[in-house]
């Protein structure tokens, strides 16, 4: 086993995702990994990388196959002993113009951008090396959606009592509601991929107050934050913001310093932490 630090960024073969490798290859000390479900993409961005100079590494890791995540998570325990930097930023959106039924962009959207990233934090918190950081990829559409959901949710997504098991019978509610197209009356705005980062914000904060409670002496700091409008195939080429911009916020929340107490459990756009 080897002593070096490692950093894990999921969904990394392109977009925010590889601009994200890119900085953190130029300012983490340690190894850092390309991960993505395809092998030769994956290889390609590890190539692309060495090409301006760049050293990083490899990994397949598909977030919607719980094998992928349980083989990744045993690699990087087996080889580094843990993880110092994980990055989730693997996720989904279906275009504007997309015409596929919104209960299955439903189902979809949430089982890539809530259910699957949740399966790689239960597998991955635990390997987590004191010191280390982890920073879940939301979106400013999460604290919209917030605003648009009704009062009770609202409440609940905003409580600092919720518990993970609740969160989840509400993400699943959420999908089962839009089957029978009774989402809007039960309290839902018109956005699968609104929901699932909202969903996603809300983990982070749940896992962020577990972590302060069973391991307050390891200094692991968790928090979501929103890229921006970054142009990518999945925002399109309106976006204001490159890939390369996009990373700023995620690998200043990577990258915060020994010692740092927060940002912690936090919705953090453009380096500052937003009201929730």
């Amino acid at each position: 086993m080897t002593m070096t630090k490692v950093a894990v960024v999921t969904g990394s073969n392109k977009g925010i995702g590889l601009s994200i490798v890119r900085a953190l290859c130029k300012q983490f000390e340690g190894d850092v990994y390309v991960t993505a479900r395809d092998k030769t993409r994956g290889e390609e961005a590890v190539k692309t990388l060495a090409s301006e100079g760049l050293k990083s590494k490899f990994h397949q890791l598909d977030i919607n196959d719980i094998n992928s995540i349980i083989k990744a998570a045993a690699f990087f325990k087996d080889t580094y002993g843990g993880v110092d930097v994980l990055v989730n930023n693997a996720g989904i959106a279906f275009k504007e113009a997309d015409t596929t039924p919104f209960p299955v962009q439903a189902e979809v959207t949430l089982q890539t951008n809530f259910f699957a990233t949740r399966d790689m934090l239960t597998h991955f918190m635990p390997l987590m090396k004191p010191g280390g950081r982890v920073v879940n990829i939301s979106s400013f559409m999460a604290s919209r959606t917030l605003n648009q959901c009704s009062k009770e949710l609202q409440a609940r997504f905003r409580s600092e009592d919720i518990t993970e098991d609740e969160l989840v019978e509400l993400m699943k509610r959420f999908v089962e509601k839009t089957k029978s197209d009774q989402h809007k009356e039960d309290g839902w705005p018109q956005t699968a991929y609104g929901v699932s980062k909202t969903g996603l914000t809300v983990l982070s904060m749940i896992l962020a107050r577990r972590l302060s409670k069973e391991r307050p002496q390891d200094n692991i700091l968790l928090n979501a934050c929103c890229p921006g409008w970054v142009r990518t195939d999945m925002a399109g080429d309106k976006a204001p913001k490159s890939p390369d911009e996009g990373a700023i916020t995620p690998v200043y929340l990577a990258l915060l310093p020994p010692g740092a107490t927060e940002p912690h459990g936090r919705f953090v756009s453009d380096k500052e932490v937003q009201k929730w």
